[in-house]
């Protein structure tokens, strides 16, 4: 008898996320880039509002980062985390926060349409506990080039 996987609730409900970004990227197939950014950009600040204080302040921190560093890329979320996508909707990097999968700190990640292969090591997430000014300056440097 094969044992079967059982998930947690969070990653339960993140699948179910998903599946909802799926159906709502079809719907904005037929939309232009204004309208796809306009609502990418509505929806991740509505799911960061919903965050708790301490995921909020780094969420809102992050999506002022990104906007700043990379505005070129889209917002949209990602298994229900902010993220933010290249021109081919591609998730380049997302922001998930300790509280959606009940974890010790948050991470600041990056998926694999980001540009940082550089020889044969490279960090693809950072934990990320406050976001003082030196780490948002880390971290808009790694986004650039990971949008370049």
């Amino acid at each position: 008898m094969s044992e079967t996987k059982n998930f947690t609730a969070e990653e339960r409900e993140a699948m179910k996320a998903a599946a909802a970004e799926k159906k709502t990227a079809r719907s904005r197939a037929k939309k232009t880039p204004e309208e796809i950014r306009a609502e990418g950009e509505t929806e991740v600040l509505a799911k960061i509002a919903g965050f708790p204080d301490d995921d909020r302040m780094l969420g809102e921190r992050l999506y002022a980062m990104v906007a700043e560093a990379a505005g070129h890329l889209v917002p949209k979320t990602y298994y229900g985390m902010p993220a933010w996508a290249n021109a081919a909707g591609k998730v380049v990097c997302f922001f998930k926060p300790k509280s959606k999968f009940k974890v010790r700190y948050s991470t600041f990640e990056f998926d694999t349409a980001a540009n940082l292969d550089e020889g044969t090591l490279w960090p693809t997430a950072y934990a990320i506990t406050d976001a003082t000014d030196a780490d948002l300056a880390f971290l808009a440097d790694r986004v650039k080039r990971a949008a370049s």
